[in-house]
């Protein structure tokens, strides 16, 4: 298991590093001038040329990106062209409310695509198993900013039970949850169920079930818990995304959060942040890249092996 760990471990290294490097080149080589948007079109050539010494952007690109580099590697993510503020303050304040929504909305996502997908895979009659089929598409089609003001249009302005803004508490985290998780959960359902579906042929549950043990227990205990490798994979995947998707929620429901700060970011050129801002959202996806190949160890030993 420590071999296993190890090996994780260190293929981080050349991940992240390329991940800084693809970060940096594809911000860098889009059209547009940050100091041009900061000063205006009309801006002297003098005062564009001062801004662009002190925002090191006249130096070459090699020599920013190791710049940026030494940076990130001490926590450095330097300050924001926008506002001037470090990058890692504009970024922490931001990253609670987006973490708690996508965390509501992966939890939202696991139970209800799981329950779903083994619903389906276990059903003896192929109508709940094609209804369960059928919702599921329609969740995948369903974008999401559409699927927000739907239930904002029909929870908030005619029912009026729940609240849009963020200034309603808890209660106001229910919608952008539900709206950020049902595409996730919809992915979940037709994976679970796909991969209960190979299990329950494989020998030993048809062994399970000539020794007669009830099917609850042949799906929830032998199937469900072999059928989780794919499952894990696609839900620890899907929180980065859910971190990085919920720009267009956060947009919707008006909420501050991470999302809304990148488009900002993007817009005003502010490479800085903008820079910041994807490395943090991509480390996610590489560690829990790498949380997941551990679970898959402690999972199934065999894994360990290879």
């Amino acid at each position: 298991m420590r071999a296993f760990l190890t090996r994780r471990l260190l293929l981080l290294v050349p991940t992240l590093l390329g991940v800084t490097l693809a970060t940096f080149l594809m911000l860098h080589l889009t059209p547009g001038d940050p100091v041009t948007i900061m000063l205006g079109e009309f801006a002297s050539a003098s005062d564009v040329a001062r801004l662009r010494s002190e925002l090191g952007l006249d130096r070459p690109i090699v020599v920013q990106y190791l710049k940026f580099l030494g940076r990130a590697v001490r926590g450095d993510l330097g300050s924001s062209i926008r506002s001037r503020r470090p990058v890692a303050e504009e970024i922490t304040e931001r990253l609670p409310p987006t973490l708690v929504l996508a965390l509501a909305a992966q939890v939202l996502a696991v139970c209800a695509g799981i329950i779903a997908g083994v619903t389906a895979a276990a059903a003896r009659r192929p109508s709940v198993d094609s209804a369960i089929v059928a919702v599921t598409l329609v969740g995948l089609s369903m974008p999401t900013f559409w699927s927000g003001l739907l239930l904002i249009l029909l929870f908030s302005l005619t029912l009026g039970w729940l609240p849009i803004t963020e200034s309603g508490g808890l209660r106001a985290l229910i919608l952008p949850s539900v709206t950020l998780a049902a595409p996730a959960a919809a992915v979940l359902a037709r994976v679970t169920r796909a991969s209960v579906l190979e299990v329950l042929r494989q020998d030993y549950v048809r062994t399970a079930r000539a020794k007669g043990v009830s099917e609850r227990l042949v799906v929830y205990r032998h199937a469900l818990r072999n059928a989780l490798i794919p499952v894990l994979t696609v839900a620890a995947l899907q929180f980065a995304g859910l971190v990085a998707g919920a720009v267009i929620v956060e947009s919707v429901f008006s909420r501050p959060g991470l999302g809304r700060l990148a488009v900002t970011a993007i817009l005003s050129r502010d490479f800085p942040l903008a820079q910041g801002i994807v490395l943090v959202v991509a480390s996610m996806y590489v560690f829990l890249n790498v949380g997941v190949d551990i679970v898959y160890g402690v999972l199934d030993p065999r894994i360990r092996y290879q």
